[in-house]
């Protein structure tokens, strides 16, 4: 009796979802790696609903699309198709390789999503920590949807979520000052080493360095860990610079949570985070 309980309580647990349409592992390149491939999670007859596309996060080399805890749930029950893609992982691509799956993965999305009850013109874009770096890329860096025919008006919104990497030549000196005044040993593939180890690619792969006035940038909402110093700073330099010029731009940082618990809690109800992404939504969409 006792050995049946915990298979009882998955399947109540499981049971919710279960009631949603749910496609796991489409392929949204032809050919497609294994790896290019997304889920789309679906409430019970969507029918031109906003969509939240989600990337990832992992240091680039590692993380799946199926790591997304009570997200899908969370924003189905609140009128929105969610997308979850994978992509390319270092070592087996570069940077700019992952960059080009996640816009062609968007690409897949805005031709396709209306046959699961999806809105193509109304996309919001988001990502945890090298997804925030990747997320906050694509939607100012237009050069890569653009590479896929499309531009940056498709996209309503972009929510990063305690990136460390907007400004990759800041954090590599912050890190590697660190290293260096204290006395530590180097990590031995770093940011450096990941963005590769030239400074111009490292200019060009910082969203802050594409964010300019009246280029058709989206609204953004950072969510960042108060308390943790270097996704703090890189939030504040993101949100100045896009404030600069003339992009909406709002910060929230979390108190007494951490990087992977910020993004565990996205989606539930008491969640303080979680409270100023909808209200961050129900704005976008209300222009």
């Amino acid at each position: 009796m006792h050995r049946a309980f915990p298979l009882l309580v998955a399947v109540a647990f499981l049971s919710p979802a279960r009631a949603q349409d749910v496609k796991r592992s489409i392929p949204y390149a032809d050919p497609a790696d294994e790896r290019q491939v997304l889920d789309v999670y679906s409430p019970t007859n969507a029918k031109g609903l906003p969509v939240v596309f989600w990337i990832h996060g992992g240091g680039w080399q590692t993380g799946d699309k199926t790591t997304v805890q009570v997200k899908p749930q969370a924003f189905m029950d609140k009128g929105f198709v969610f997308v979850s893609t994978n992509y390319r992982l270092l070592p087996k691509v570069d940077m700019a390789t992952i960059v080009r799956d996640v816009a062609k993965s968007i690409r897949w999305v805005h031709d396709h999503v209306a046959g699961y009850g999806g809105d193509p013109q109304r996309l919001f874009v988001m990502g945890h920590s090298a997804g925030a770096q990747l997320a906050a890329l694509v939607c100012t860096d237009d050069r890569y949807l653009k590479a896929e025919g499309l531009s940056l008006a498709i996209i309503k919104g972009c929510v990063p979520v305690d990136g460390d990497t907007y400004d990759v030549p800041a954090i590599i000196e912050t890190a590697e000052t660190r290293w260096r005044v204290h006395g530590l040993p180097r990590t031995k593939f770093g940011h450096r080493e990941k963005f590769g180890n030239d400074p111009a690619k490292h200019r060009d792969f910082s969203a802050v360095t594409h964010v300019a006035r009246d280029k058709g940038i989206p609204p953004f909402l950072i969510l960042y860990v108060a308390g943790h110093p270097d996704t703090t700073a890189q939030a504040l330099r993101l949100g100045n610079v896009l404030k600069d010029a003339g992009v909406p731009a709002t910060l929230f940082g979390a108190r007494d949570t951490t990087h992977d618990k910020l993004n565990a809690d996205l989606g539930l109800p008491d969640d303080p985070a979680t409270k100023a992404l909808f209200e961050f939504l129900g704005k976008a969409l209300k222009k």
